[in-house]
């Protein structure tokens, strides 16, 4: 089973969430669909045309928004200035909730992977009401023990690169976590600090995701734009374990009880390791959980996204 057809949005804006922030949003599909809010990774990576193909155009109204400070929304979290005291989980979870209202949208299917999974159980969590399915792929809750486990622990399978990424931090900021060293180097007042600084996460971001045979570099990080606020905003989130309390969105499960939901994990995801997705299902009755065999971070490989497919597709007329 393939992807969808590519198709162009019918719509588009930028809302205003306040704080002097705007977010760009767009609905691509049926007018008259069944209504799907589309949460991207990251944070920071933005919506790209591929999320649109998940969903059969015909079926599905099909909602994309750029997270603050990423892709088109302002400001922009590559410019050295932008701040990023306003762009938090709870921010995120009311843009969404303030778009669904702006779009006169009664409820809708979440559609998430990677980091967008932390965000779609944030946003269920707090609005149970609004949410009639859950489709999450590359399970992550952003806690403190995988943001420790990502950016220390599993450079046990990529030695080599997470050699680099530690020497990547200088010998004043060495005493610090390696999120928040690189967090502060990334603010520094000399751009060619900055820039070393996101380049050298960015690659750390690129050899962790890379288990499955021909993996090639993504092109998306040749960007200086892209990889400065890229980096920005997951070392903001990461540090902070994405403002949520360890271990909440595990122990609030119950409360997501009676949301269909389709839960997709590569069982060699390094990057988030399975257990997480596993301890959620058991948390969240009636929740489905499927573990890819061979299956890495991420969607981008037929048996993923064929599970993903078929998820939308049967939840499309329920």
């Amino acid at each position: 089973m393939s992807l969808y057809p590519q198709i162009e949005p019918f719509d588009h804006g930028m809302l205003d969430v306040g704080e002097g922030h705007s977010v760009y949003w767009e609905m691509c599909g049926n007018p008259e669909g069944k209504p799907a809010m589309v949460l991207h990774g990251g944070p920071g990576s933005g919506c790209t045309p591929v999320w649109r193909r998940f969903f059969n155009p015909q079926a599905y109204l099909i909602v994309l928004m750029d997270q603050r400070g990423c892709g088109r929304s302002t400001p922009h979290a590559s410019i050295p200035a932008a701040d990023l005291t306003a762009n938090t989980t709870w921010h995120l979870v009311d843009d969404i909730e303030r778009l669904r209202v702006t779009l006169g949208i009664e409820r809708w299917l979440i559609f998430a992977g990677s980091w967008g999974t932390t965000l779609a159980l944030a946003y269920a969590l707090a609005n149970v009401e609004r949410v009639s399915e859950m489709v999450l792929f590359s399970i992550t809750m952003t806690s403190r023990r995988e943001v420790d486990w990502v950016t220390v622990d599993s450079g046990r399978f990529f030695p080599e690169a997470w050699e680099r990424f530690q020497n990547g931090v200088p010998v004043a900021l060495k005493d610090r976590r390696l999120v928040d060293a690189y967090a502060i180097l990334l603010q520094d007042d000399d751009l060619s600090v900055r820039d070393k600084a996101a380049k050298d996460w960015c690659a750390w971001e690129d050899s962790h995701v890379a288990v499955n045979p021909g993996y090639k570099p993504n092109s998306r990080y040749n960007d200086l734009k892209f990889r400065m606020a890229f980096a920005r905003l997951v070392t903001h989130y990461w540090r902070h374990s994405a403002w949520i309390e360890e271990g909440l969105l595990i122990s609030s499960a119950s409360k997501l009880r009676g949301i269909p939901s389709e839960l997709i994990h590569g069982r060699l995801d390094v990057s988030t390791p399975p257990d997480v997705a596993w301890a959620l299902a058991r948390a969240w009755t009636g929740s489905n959980l499927t573990l890819v065999d061979n299956a890495g971070h991420g969607a981008g490989r037929d048996d993923v996204d064929e599970l993903l497919i078929k998820a939308t597709d049967r939840f499309s007329t329920s």
